[in-house]
């Protein structure tokens, strides 16, 4: 390797070093689950004592992030810790919710400690509650590690900027995709291999509504594509396994794939 390119790879290297590692990112976050759910780790904690001063590492570990970042300004830092980790609360919230919307949605599901610990619906939610918090804070870049890591794990694609309500099942999940500019109602259900994505992968259009708009309760099955940013599914509806929708539908439809079958002469 010639002088010019190591050279070249050490100045790569020192720029890196002010950007967090996806290593760190990533074992914050498997340790944050684990601490708000202790069916995601192997701690165990002989006190109370012992338990705050984990959560006071955590808030440690989460400031060495910010540190990284080339923005970094240990004020504004501070700041976004606090912001964080007073929203934690309500992300665990909207989790439990979650949990209990995988198990009443999945006749398969135990119990709730079954969704929690094997279950890559819930840990693709997770990554997402706490991703997309994170993106609120214009930590965008962490919070595309974390998504990443998901998607990565499970086969699940959720963009950090989607917007999702509360009580959201994703049953099976592999390989389900939703875009960044998503908007998903209350009490939606999931199954794997849905597509809420763009009909335009313009780079011109990345500041638009390129994704589609999911109302509350509604259920969408396996293999079914939604499309657009124009398109709205309306609340209470059904679209079945395979549909490719570009329209809207009003409230209470369903959508349902009809095949076509041409008899082909055998010689």
């Amino acid at each position: 390797m010639d002088k010019e390119l190591l050279e070249k790879l050490y100045k790569d290297h020192k720029q890196a070093s002010r950007c967090p590692s996806p290593t760190i990112v990533i074992r914050f976050f498997d340790e944050l689950t684990g601490f708000l759910f202790p069916e995601h780790t192997t701690r165990t904690y002989e006190s109370f004592d012992g338990f705050t001063a984990d959560f006071d590492r955590l808030k440690v570990d989460f400031k060495v992030i910010l540190s990284k970042r080339k923005d970094r300004n240990p004020e504004r830092d501070t700041q976004l810790m606090e912001r964080f980790f007073s929203a934690l609360p309500e992300i665990r919230n909207d989790l439990i919710d979650d949990v209990d919307a995988i198990y009443n949605g999945d006749p398969a599901a135990k119990s709730h400690t079954e969704v929690i610990r094997t279950y890559p619906g819930f840990y693709a939610i997770a990554a997402y509650r706490i991703a997309h918090h994170l993106n609120i804070l214009g930590l965008s870049l962490i919070s595309r590690m974390i998504s990443s890591h998901a998607h990565n794990k499970t086969g699940i694609d959720i963009h950090p900027a989607a917007r999702i309500g509360r009580h959201f099942c994703i049953d099976h999940g592999t390989a389900i995709v939703i875009g960044e500019t998503t908007e998903i109602g209350d009490h939606v259900k999931i199954y794997q291999g849905v597509t809420l994505g763009a009909l335009s992968v313009k780079k011109e259009d990345a500041a638009k509504k390129r994704h589609p708009v999911i109302e509350d309760y509604v259920v969408i099955y396996a293999g079914a594509s939604i499309l657009g940013g124009k398109t709205v599914v309306g609340h209470n509806s059904v679209i079945g396994g395979n549909v490719w929708l570009t329209e809207s539908v009003p409230p209470h439809s369903k959508i349902y794939y009809n095949p076509t079958f041409q008899n082909q002469k055998v010689e």
